[in-house]
């Protein structure tokens, strides 16, 4: 992914932890917020919780590519954070796709037809 559509920030988390909707699910939590910059923009956290490097690696290689192959859907100009949890490793893909899109249907973010 581009360095000009990903967050990197700290505060920028922060602000959408505080002041974004969420959506919980067994693999992931997503915060959303609509975006000032007009653009829409991904984060990516794993908690070192989950295992060393190599393991945390590969859950953000599999969210960032649902968030990748999501992106004709999800509506414009939001700022997104996923927060990957220890399902996300076992999951299928297929599933952990699905599960991607309910969450984002449930914050209003997803469009049908793109």
């Amino acid at each position: 992914m581009k360095r000009a559509v990903t967050l990197k920030e700290n505060w920028e988390f922060r602000r959408l932890y505080q002041h974004g909707k969420s959506a919980v699910a067994p693999v992931m939590v997503i915060y959303c917020r609509r975006s000032k910059t007009g653009g829409s923009r991904l984060g990516i956290t794993v908690s070192t919780k989950l295992g060393k490097a190599v393991v945390r690696n590969r859950i953000k290689r599999r969210l960032r590519e649902v968030y990748r192959l999501s992106l004709p859907h999800l509506k414009p100009g939001y700022d997104v954070v996923l927060v990957g949890r220890s399902r996300a490793l076992d999951l299928p893909f297929s599933r952990l796709l699905e599960t991607f899109q309910k969450s984002c249907k449930k914050l209003s973010i997803w469009e049908e037809q793109p």
